[in-house]
Order: C-alpha cells, then structure tokens, then sequence
C-alpha cells in the first residue's frame, strides 16, 4: 500500500470519517465528494476505529466501473462492505451471490436468474401494482403519516417474500420479522431485538427449505435446492445464507429509492409537476430516481495482486471502497449533477453496480418504482412534508428512516 499525505487546499476534508455512520446520516457530504473527484479521486482514508486497517476511497465514475468489471484483480469473496472488509473476511464470502466470484458466482447467478426473468416477475409485477394502490390509498384515507414505514417498507417486502413462495397464511408474520430484522441490519451495534428477528427469520426459511425438497415449487427457494452448483447441490447453510441476502437485497435498494425519491419530488415542485403532466416520464423517471438516492452509498472489495488505479499504487491485501454516492453526481458523465432531473437522457448511473455484480434484482426495483409513480400520477395531487425527516446512521446504505408527509386526493 502506497499512501499519499492530505494535498493542499483540502480543509473541506477536515473532521470528514468516512466510517462514522453517523456522518453519512447528519450531514451533507456533495462537497467533499466533488473535491475528492477533482483532487484526490483515489484516496487513502486511515483507520480510525482501532482495527488496524484503512483503506482506498474511489470516488469516480470511471474508475468504479473499472473496477468492479475486474472481480480477478478485485474480488468480493472477503466482503463488499466496510463492516466486513476491515475485519478481513464476511461469513458468507464464497458462498453467498454478493460476496463471490468466479465459476461459483456464475453458476449461483445463473440459478437465481430463473426467478427474476421476465417472465417469472409477471404475476409479482401485478401484486406490486395492487401492494403500491393500497398502501399509498391507506395513507390518503388517513391524510398522510409515514411514508417510510407506511409504504416504501410494505410493498418490496411483500415482493420478495411472494418470490420466495412465502405462503400466503404467514406473510403477516413474516414481514412482521422481516422488518424487524432490516432496522437492525445496518445499526451499530445491532440490537438485541434485531437479532432475535434475524434468527428467527433465518429459522423459518430453513424449515421453508426442508419444504420445497419434498415439495417443490417455482419459487426461488425451490430453485436454490433443486439445483446445482459448481457441479454439487448447495448446501443448506448456502441456501439459508442466499435467502437472506435476497431478502436484504430485494427490500433495500427499492425501500429506501420509494421513499427518497419521493421526497425529491416534494422537494422539486416543478419535477412533480412534468410527471403529472406526462406519463411518458414515469419510464425515465425511475433512473434519475435510482441515481438521485442511490441506496448502495459504497461497495468494496479486497485486492489481490498490486496494481494501478488513476495513478495509485493498490497492494494486494488492500481494502478499496467504491463510492457510488459520488460517482452518480460525476461531472464528467452527468450533465449538472446535482440537479433532479426526471427526464435526465443519458442516465449511466451505478446504483445497480456494473458488470459481474450487476444487481440481479435491477427489474425487480424498477418495477416497485414505476408502480409507485404511475400511482402518484393517478391519485395524488399535492405532497407536503410535515415533520423532521431522519436517515439511516449507515456507511453502507443511504437513505431515509422516517418520512412523514401529507398527501391530497386527486379527484
């Protein structure tokens, strides 16, 4: 690893830890990534938690894209986020989708590709329609409330656990434990209610599982036991640990895009009034919400051999974190960056990663996102914001906790 000391003129970095969770929640931070871009867009961040380990910030578009089109040079297997990057491995690297690479990742990606197909989403992309008009009418019945907890957490829930063939007779429950599980997934340290719900979570599935192999169906369970893998079937811990992150996965980058997408458009008052006007927009829109909140703030990955980025010398061992916060505001490739643009063409954003890693649930969050636009359009005609809108204390994810609004009834 080859650092290199603060260039002049960077006090805009000054008391700036990227690990802090609680600096990603409690302030604004377009300043610095348009400083790092300009000055310094591969940067050594030290360690500042004891752990004994810094690592890289690459904070521009190109250079993300790079990257994480190399899964040799760069892999996942020791995990894709901070938490598990500086601890120098994730429980689940190597046999969990997200944190693999290889003949293994392809097969595994090959399988759950069956469950997100066009045409295995038809029936879902119909639930989502009905979960979004009857969530969002709940809301204007009673004037406003929530809209976090109230829609934006109900409905990508309620996709996935549809993919994965909950049965009807537990949804309740299960979303029930599913939320519980996610307000603890990011939180430091997790809490002990968090972790009671992601066990119980984990158990329930394994008893779903031991279902579908006697019984299978067309769900995503029964495909992850009933096929096979590099050669062999997954075990069941390979199941359990890919049910998990696709229920992670499946709710996050949709949950927390609904909700900040919809407080761009209560913040843009002529955005909401072209999308009102012109359903053409509904398409386009989704991208420049996917861009505009970019849920996934960092991916990383660990290097396996010495190599060169944008003049940097990475050492094999060495922790790089690639931040898509900033590389979806990049000058170079977003014409005014910083401005909500629902009709922004081109819209090249990362929010989805790129290449080996694309997200495998892109289709799935742009439905629940056009399903909540075309819903807009048909039912709501103003959105006020009412009270303290909160964000998720996270260095991983970026997003909103709580966001109370009022809305009106188009008539």
């Amino acid at each position: 690893m080859t650092a290199a000391g603060p260039p002049a003129g960077s006090a805009v970095l000054d008391g700036v830890d990227l690990l802090d969770p609680h600096l990603h929640a409690d302030r604004d931070l377009t300043e610095v990534w348009r400083w790092l871009r300009r000055h310094d867009p591969v940067r050594w961040h030290p360690d500042t938690t004891g752990a004994g380990r810094g690592f890289w910030v690459v904070t521009r578009h190109a250079d993300v894209v790079r990257i994480v089109r190399d899964d040799t040079a760069f892999t996942s297997v020791r995990g894709n986020m901070l938490a598990t990057l500086l601890r120098g491995h994730d429980p689940g690297g190597g046999r969990m989708l997200v944190v693999s690479d290889g003949p293994f990742h392809a097969d595994l990606r090959r399988v759950l590709a069956g469950g997100f197909g066009s045409r295995a989403l038809l029936g879902v992309t119909r639930s989502i329609a009905t979960a979004t008009r009857a969530t969002l009418g709940g809301l204007l019945e009673r004037g406003g409330g929530d809209f976090v907890a109230e829609v934006a957490a109900q409905v990508p829930l309620r996709a996935i656990c549809e993919l994965l063939g909950v049965p009807a007779v537990d949804r309740s429950r299960v979303l029930a434990m599913t939320g519980a599980a996610m307000l603890g997934e990011h939180a430091e340290p997790t809490g002990v209610e968090a972790r009671i719900a992601q066990s119980e979570i984990l158990l329930y599935y394994t008893g779903l599982a031991a279902e579908r192999q006697s019984a299978p169906g067309s769900d995503l369970i029964s495909l992850l036991v009933a096929s096979t893998v590099g050669g062999r079937p997954l075990r069941t811990e390979e199941v359990l640990l890919n049910c998990y992150n696709l229920i992670i996965g499946g709710d996050e980058t949709a949950r927390l895009a609904l909700a900040g997408g919809l407080l761009a458009l209560a913040g843009h008052e002529e955005q909401w009034a072209r999308l009102v006007a012109d359903p053409g927009l509904v398409e386009v829109g989704v991208e420049e919400i996917l861009r505009w909140t970019t849920p996934a703030a960092h991916i990383g990955r660990t290097v396996t051999t010495d190599v060169e980025v944008n003049g940097r010398r990475l050492a094999a061992g060495d922790v790089v974190t690639l931040w898509n916060v900033s590389a979806n505001r990049d000058e170079d490739v977003f014409a005014d960056p910083d401005v909500f643009d629902l009709g922004r063409r081109p819209n090249r954003h990362l929010t989805f990663g790129y290449g080996p890693h694309f997200c495998i649930g892109a289709q799935l969050a742009r439905t629940e996102i056009r399903a909540l636009l075309a819903e807009l359009r048909r039912s709501v005609r103003t959105i006020e914001v009412t009270g303290p809108v909160t964000r998720l204390p996270s260095n991983f994810v970026s997003g909103l906790r709580t966001l109370p609004v009022a809305l009106t009834r188009r008539r």
